[in-house]
């Protein structure tokens, strides 16, 4: 499995953006794609302002996916389902800094059930949000849009807000990972890796596309 120590920059399709009628024949274009990973987004209404899937999906996923799950928590108190996600099969868990008491805690809990630990912030919560945490996760995921529903455009901050990710990155010699989330296309991709970024994730933009297969793979040679 492609987790870390990667040595080229990955694409994660958001399966949030895909065709729930025919979910499967889904998982197995993104399968034969030279996708990276699949990325889950799991949204309690509460955090954000749209509800999605949760453990029928993740079951489906599991059983199916022959990629690593990287599964982005938006609810609160994500602390409470850790160990629910990796008997779902979560390779990687990601948790949002904003919704998270005990972040720390939160973290080495992630890390104990063997997943890899991300931590997520919204567009609005500075890079400094990270100085204390940032030797303790394995990815940090940037939203590039505001959580909570697919198809919106990129907030152009992204880019200062990367620079700065990566700057902090190699201050601390930390080994982390960067994920850019949200409004990821062929225009910005080139841009984004250059910057630092190792993981885009995309979702309309792949799966709303004439022909996802191409378009994940145009993706990856673009960054690749």
């Amino acid at each position: 499995k492609n987790l870390l120590g990667i040595i080229m920059n990955l694409i994660a399709p958001s399966m949030l953006a895909c065709d729930f009628g025919k979910l499967l024949s889904e998982i197995d274009l993104v399968n034969k794609s030279k996708a990276d990973w699949f990325h889950i987004d799991v949204m309690d209404g509460v955090f954000v302002p749209n509800i999605s899937f949760g453990s029928p999906i993740m079951k489906v996923l599991q059983n199916n996916a022959k990629k690593p799950l990287d599964v982005h928590l938006m609810i609160v108190d994500p602390e409470k389902y850790t160990r629910k996600f990796y008997e779902m099969g979560a390779d990687i868990l990601t948790v949002h800094l904003e919704a998270c008491k005990h972040l720390h805690r939160t973290i080495q809990e992630i890390k104990s059930l063997n997943m890899k630990a991300g931590v997520a912030i919204n567009p609005h919560t500075p890079i400094s949000a990270l100085t204390s945490i940032i030797n303790e996760v394995d990815l940090v995921c940037l939203m590039s849009v505001n959580p909570g529903f697919g198809g919106q455009s990129f907030i152009e901050n992204t880019y200062d807000k990367l620079s700065r990710l990566k700057d902090l990155i190699k201050k601390t010699k930390s080994n982390t990972l960067i994920e850019i989330d949200g409004g990821v296309t062929s225009k910005n991709a080139s841009k984004l890796t250059e910057l630092g970024a190792d993981v885009l994730v995309a979702g309309s933009y792949i799966f709303k596309s004439k022909n996802p297969s191409y378009t994940i793979n145009n993706l990856s040679s673009i960054v690749n």
